[in-house]
């Protein structure tokens, strides 16, 4: 594996709950905050460049709030909760469909919190990713909790999506 991508892998990190900003954002704001987490990681065989390779745009989320993935902003302003959500989708998208996400955000949430939902995504996501990129075992198949091997098989996948994408563009 390319010294890079490993570099890059063990330095991956998803904000948690307690590192969003505590003050609503407005739209640039949290387009501009979520490509500078995300897009340099999931794209980890380009240079990111500001205005290539964005996981999200204005408009995206703008269809996130017509399609009911997130609450619509108040006063033009997005919150904690929205974010989390922005980042989850912003994962997700890479394999699933809007429908398929706002399923599995559905499930997430029916017996946790945001927060906790948020932070337990973030915790496996990088963990999928590295596991991926090292080629160790992610789902424990024993796992009595169906929520629980729900989730590590979509970040898998998800996971799988960007290591592909990542090595086939390199040739």
């Amino acid at each position: 594996m390319d010294k890079k991508y490993m570099v890059s892998i063990n330095n991956f990190h998803i904000p948690r709950w307690n590192e969003l900003p505590s003050v609503d954002l407005y739209l640039d704001q949290v387009v501009n905050l979520i490509n500078s987490c995300l897009s340099p990681y999931i794209f980890f065989n380009n240079d990111y460049k500001k205005g290539e390779n964005e996981l999200l745009t204005k408009t995206m989320i703008n269809n996130y709030v017509k399609n009911n993935l997130i609450e619509s902003p108040l006063k033009k302003q997005y919150s904690k909760i929205q974010l989390a959500k922005l980042f989850v989708i912003c994962v997700l998208k890479q394999v699933y469909s809007m429908q398929d996400i706002r399923n599995l955000i559905d499930i997430a949430l029916m017996d946790s919190t945001v927060e906790i939902a948020y932070n337990k995504f973030c915790n496996l996501f990088e963990e999928a990713l590295l596991c991926t990129y090292t080629r160790k075992d992610f789902i424990d198949k024993n796992s009595s909790s169906d929520n629980l091997y729900l989730l590590k098989s979509v970040l898998l996948s998800c996971s799988y999506k960007i290591y592909v994408e990542n090595i086939t563009s390199k040739k």
